[in-house]
């Protein structure tokens, strides 16, 4: 049994390394009776003899420890493997300490060869030396690709993963992903949609990492999955390593975001000061000093919400984004920016109206968040709209939703731009070239309401205009979520009610 082996080898070898440190003592004592020094200072002597011994015995002993132990890791790895029955647990391949000394790769090398491993006779389950022969040389490709392929059976297990793929291995031989999907955007969320209403389904993700920000070896996927239900491999994916593409935004958004905490402090200040130069000189003002203090209130408001876009970016890519829900109206956030809204649309000459009963229901929300998803749509809505365009803010009850809407009669957007709206740093070519932006707005503004258990939505004609949509769930249909637990946790994604489907719009 490979379990007795580890016995086996240790028993002889520890003999053999304590006669040898015998011999060297006794060699030790020799040599100080030839020289005399046990006649003219027997104490010494015995003290130099005990101190060697003792000493030595412990190095020894700690270097025989050192130099095994990777060799008891792979005994117990294959015990386990081979279903012997042992005590000792066996060593995990995602332990720090193996990542730094590099046995990681042998031990998931180990279990993933375990796993796949032919019969006895070379063949594989069916008995077919061909078909076994075809599934090597598949392998072999697939493993010099740089791509990742990972295949799914219907109980979401992986059964095939090759070497490109970022997968982790448990003690147990369980392979599973190694990316780190959304919550609400996540690979089992769009498995349980496809098991409800698809037979077949395909589904893209964009710019999806394997770990945070910081950590080594992080590395990004464009994933494409495509699911067959019933199939063998029910589920496919393909992993196409974007690394040296996004690494550079995450790099410059790094950067940015230290920047912009600096940036803060000064920022808020100069706003401070504008709003008290205001109040001060309003009785002299004229009217074109006035309109001056409005466009530098709006310019600080606007240069304010980009870096608090670009802060909360870095803290969602690091989970470090809390909401803090409580029960509020659409009307009472919205009532802390109307004032910087009218300011805003004033300034870029826009007409907005807004439309928000007060006796709506309550919904479970964070103001600070949620004032500033508000302020982006609209925003947006300003940047894109023509000159004397009007903005439309409205707000409704749908079901146990209730809806935010901002409505545009701008350049509107093509059905090529929609799909991609919310991904972070996204700016199609045409808003590169005409409109200011950071190309994070929308992302981090989809990533708050989905903190909030909501939905965020797009409908857009190209010349026509556009309209998002804000959809968050009653607070009376999650008081007792709330209640029954910590209200700064991310909420479950609701169950959405239907959505217009087709090209030109989005639901999120």
């Amino acid at each position: 049994m490979t379990r007795d082996y580890w016995p086996r080898f240790s028993r002889p070898s520890i003999i053999a390394i304590t006669a040898g440190h015998i011999l060297t003592t006794g060699i030790l004592a020799t040599t100080l009776w030839l020289f005399g020094l046990f006649e003219s200072n027997l104490v010494a002597s015995l003290i130099i003899i005990a101190a060697q011994f003792t000493v030595g015995g412990v190095l020894i002993i700690a270097i025989f420890t050192l130099l095994t132990k990777p060799l008891k890791h792979l005994l117990a790895a294959i015990t386990h493997i081979a279903n012997e029955p042992t005590a000792t647990a066996p060593p995990s391949p995602n332990e720090k300490r193996f990542a730094k000394n590099g046995f990681r790769e042998i031990l998931q090398t180990l279990y993933s060869l375990a796993a796949d491993r032919p019969s006895e006779d070379g063949t594989d389950a069916t008995g077919n030396q061909q078909a076994a022969n075809a599934r090597r040389f598949i392998e072999q490709a697939l493993d010099n690709t740089l791509c990742g392929f990972v295949t799914f059976n219907s109980q979401r297990a992986i059964t095939y993963s090759n070497k490109a793929t970022p997968v982790r291995i448990d003690a147990n031989g369980i392979t599973s992903l190694e990316l780190l999907f959304h919550e609400t955007n996540s690979l089992d969320t769009w498995w349980d949609e496809c098991d409800k209403t698809s037979v077949h389904a395909e589904k893209t993700w964009a710019r999806i990492s394997n770990k945070l920000p910081n950590e080594e070896d992080r590395r990004f996927f464009d994933i494409i999955a495509s699911y067959n239900k019933g199939a063998e491999s029910e589920v496919v994916l393909m992993l196409v390593d974007r690394t040296h593409l996004y690494n550079i935004g995450e790099e410059e958004l790094d950067f940015i975001a230290f920047a912009a905490h600096e940036l803060r402090g000064p920022i808020t200040v100069i706003r401070g000061y504008l709003d008290v130069l205001q109040d001060e000189l309003s009785a002299v003002l004229q009217d074109d000093q006035k309109e001056l203090f409005h466009r530098l209130s709006v310019s600080a408001n606007r240069l304010s919400g980009y870096v608090n876009n670009i802060l909360n970016t870095s803290r969602y890519d690091r989970r470090h984004l809390r909401v803090h829900l409580s029960e509020t109206t659409y009307a009472s956030i919205y009532d802390t920016i109307s004032d910087d809204m009218a300011l805003r649309a004033r300034s870029q000459n826009r007409l907005i109206s807004v439309n928000i009963p007060n006796d709506l229901p309550t919904i479970a929300a964070d103001t600070a968040s949620l004032s500033e998803v508000m302020s982006n749509l609209i925003d947006n809505a300003i940047k894109y709209s023509n000159e004397g365009g009007a903005i439309a803010v409205s707000a409704g009850l749908r079901g146990e939703l209730v809806e935010f809407s901002v409505e545009d009669h701008g350049i509107g957007m093509p059905a090529n731009v929609i799909g991609n709206l919310f991904q972070k740093f996204y700016r199609s070519h045409r808003s590169r070239e005409t409109v200011a932006g950071t190309g994070i707005g929308l992302y981090i503004s989809k990533a708050i309401v989905e903190s909030h258990g909501g939905t965020v939505g797009v409908r857009s004609e190209e010349g026509v205009g556009s309209t998002f949509t804000i959809s968050l769930p009653t607070y009376r249909s999650v008081a007792a979520k709330l209640e029954s637990g910590d209200n700064n946790s991310v909420m479950q994604k609701t169950d959405s009610s239907v959505w217009i489907n087709n090209h030109t719009a989005f639901r999120g």
